[in-house]
């Protein structure tokens, strides 16, 4: 299935994606939701050693 197809589709009540698109669109899915989970881990470590650089220079 190409990528342009899988823009394309979107799910409505009208039409069931096939087995093969249904697997990319969740693939895709996946993957974004584990970019994320990275990207905002980094995030809360980045903070968190910034709030402890700060308190333990203010002591």
């Amino acid at each position: 299935m190409s990528e342009k197809e899988l823009n394309a589709y979107r799910l409505t009540s009208m039409e069931e994606p096939s087995d093969e698109m249904l697997s990319a669109i969740m693939k895709e899915a996946a993957e974004e939701a584990v970019q994320r989970w990275k990207e905002a881990e980094k995030r809360f470590f980045d903070q968190l050693h910034t709030m402890t650089q700060l308190t333990t220079t203010a002591v």
